[in-house]
């Protein structure tokens, strides 16, 4: 039986999982020749929900007819480095292979191509002759933050030039009912681009916004279903955190393992997990403000807390408060997946997604020197009191004396895995 697991790669449509309200939504904009804007972190599964769009099979189960939509799927990232000139030749190429059925449509294309008139102009030119068709494009578009970027050859007058047309057909023109436009980011489209005009309506107003959480602990019973255990099933929420691009990663290893019958070894799977995921989890910390990683590590040092019981001697008190006070940027990370949430007693408590996530957040403040501490002190102070990062530093020099006493990955793992009976997959 082959790997079902995948890495590296947008999801097939046959194998996605979950996101059923995003979908709708996603058709609903499609079915009004509206506009949609899909943002979440890193690995969360933004390419995948794209390349689903594209399945005429999927568009036959929410009762749509594909045949009647020329589907134009793109990377801003794969333009290097990003201009608007680039960005729209790639679109006109992308639809002329698209309309092999369609030769003087294609022929028109080919035209305003060789004339350098691939522009929003000549969009809505093309536009115009698809509805005359009874048909209409819809333009998906990946990556769509290298937009949102100035470089050495896309000036700020050419961003909010690009932006500005980008509006102009999706909300001005006429045309706006031959098209339906998806993006995905990392972030809001509020946070990213030029700084909204206060006299005029934001560039950004003509999408719908839609975030793309953590899988839910039903999402990843499905994404793991091959799994013949709960408890393998288990493994993989706790390790992975509902994450969708984790539990890929560990559902690959585990699968891999166990469906030739051998049972995975905590030390094997640690390495093989960390050194699979290093560059999610560096690429998650640096994108993180210093403000976030300092509520990043006050999480991950509380969970330690936890498990260090009698052997803790080191005092949190006071955090709550700061996690109340801090509740734009929690958000942000709840929104990329970094951290979950979740309400207990009347309060709302936060913990980092994944298990692994903490013990590499741990490993950072073991790698802050005593320079690097004295200059995010300075942060400490902007969160918390005096004697609050007073406290907090003690904890984090406590922390570079007593490494030997807090747990390795490869204890919190083996715990994971110790509860997993030996055993395969189903037949």
């Amino acid at each position: 039986m082959s790997n079902l697991f995948t890495i590296g790669q947008p999801v097939p449509p046959e194998r996605f999982v979950g996101r059923s309200s995003e979908i709708n939504a996603a058709f609903d904009q499609i079915y009004n020749r509206s506009n949609l804007a899909v943002w979440g972190g890193p690995g969360m599964g933004k390419s995948s929900f794209l390349e689903l769009l594209t399945s005429p099979q999927v568009w036959e189960k929410h009762e749509m007819d594909s045949s009647k939509a020329v589907i134009v799927l793109l990377s801003c990232q794969s333009i290097t480095p990003f201009t608007a000139f680039d960005f729209w030749r790639e679109v006109f190429k992308l639809m002329r292979d698209e309309l092999d059925s369609e030769l003087e449509i294609q022929t028109e294309i080919e035209t305003l191509l060789r004339e350098g008139k691939a522009t929003k102009d000549g969009l809505r030119q093309v536009l115009r002759r698809l509805g005359r068709q009874q048909k209409f494009l819809v333009l998906l578009v990946d990556d769509y933050d290298a937009a949102l970027y100035t470089n050495e050859q896309y000036s700020e007058a050419e961003m909010e030039q690009f932006l500005s047309d980008c509006r102009s057909l999706a909300y001005h023109s006429k045309e706006r009912k031959y098209l339906a436009m998806i993006v995905t980011t990392l972030k809001r489209l509020n946070e990213l681009g030029p700084e909204p005009d206060p006299n005029k309506s934001p560039w950004y107003n003509h999408y719908l916004f839609q975030s793309l959480k953590p899988f839910t602990r039903t999402d990843v019973e499905q994404l793991v279903s091959i799994l013949k255990t709960p408890q393998l099933r288990d493994a993989i929420q706790k390790i992975a955190g509902g994450h969708p691009a984790l539990s890929q990663v560990a559902g690959y290893m585990l699968c891999r393992k166990v469906r030739i019958g051998e049972f995975p070894n905590a030390e094997e799977f640690s390495k093989e997990f960390e050194r699979e995921t290093r560059q999610f989890f560096q690429n998650t910390w640096q994108r993180c403000n210093q403000v976030e990683q300092t509520l990043l590590i006050l999480m991950a040092l509380a969970a330690l807390k936890g498990r260090l019981h009698k052997k803790m001697r080191f005092d949190l008190s006071g955090i709550d408060l700061i996690f109340s006070q801090r509740q734009r940027e929690l958000i942000n990370l709840e929104e990329q997946g970094v951290i979950v949430g979740k309400s207990q007693e009347g309060k709302k408590e936060y913990f980092l997604t994944s298990a692994i996530m903490e013990r590499w957040v741990i490993q950072e403040v073991w790698n802050t020197d005593e320079p690097s501490l004295q200059a995010r002190k300075r942060m400490f102070l902007n969160l918390m009191s005096h004697g609050q990062a007073k406290k907090l530093s003690e904890t984090i020099h406590w922390l570079w004396e007593h490494k030997d006493i807090v747990p390795s990955t490869l204890e919190w793992v083996g715990k994971i895995l110790a509860a997993v009976p030996k055993g395969g997959l189903q037949g």
